[in-house]
């Protein structure tokens, strides 16, 4: 089952000084946070805060020749997650069909944003992501899943580069 899920906010992981996505649920049951590229965060950052570029960055590019072709993004599913890394598709609408297009999550998220097309997870990936270890020593992941459970809501989208 896919739940569709809106971006809380972009984050940096204080033991890797990596940067997350953190994805929420309608109801804020379910979190997913996904750990990403610096290129790509910012290019999500970007996007969150309205800034334009004055050339187009790959994401809007890509959003650019996608409408050129006259098709258009329905959505895009986080729909896996095989040794501690995320899978993802973008579902496109062409000439009466639908293609998925493999993609990482930060491609997927930054183009959805500058498409509005929805975001979902599968319900089993949020469900593997609570057993996954993202880290190789047990304090480190300890202590940001302590981290990752003690965040202020107030504190998300505060993200810096």
């Amino acid at each position: 089952m896919q739940i569709e899920m809106n971006i809380k906010g972009l984050m940096v992981d204080p033991v890797t000084n990596m940067p997350i996505v953190i994805l929420r649920d309608k109801e804020g049951q379910k979190v997913l946070p996904i750990w990403v590229g610096i290129f790509e965060a910012n290019a999500i950052a970007l996007q969150i805060e309205n800034i334009s570029t004055p050339r187009p960055m790959t994401h809007d590019l890509l959003r650019n020749v996608i409408q050129d072709l006259k098709a258009s993004v329905q959505k895009v599913v986080v729909c896996d997650l095989q040794d501690n890394t995320f899978y993802a598709l973008i579902y496109l609408a062409l000439d009466g069909t639908t293609l998925a297009v493999d993609a990482r999550p930060s491609d997927a998220i930054a183009l959805a944003l500058r498409t509005r097309a929805p975001i979902f997870v599968e319900e089993t990936v949020i469900d593997n992501a609570k057993t996954v270890d993202f880290s190789s020593e047990k304090t480190d992941a300890d202590r940001l899943h302590k981290w990752l459970e003690s965040l202020d809501p107030d504190d998300l989208g505060k993200y810096k580069m």
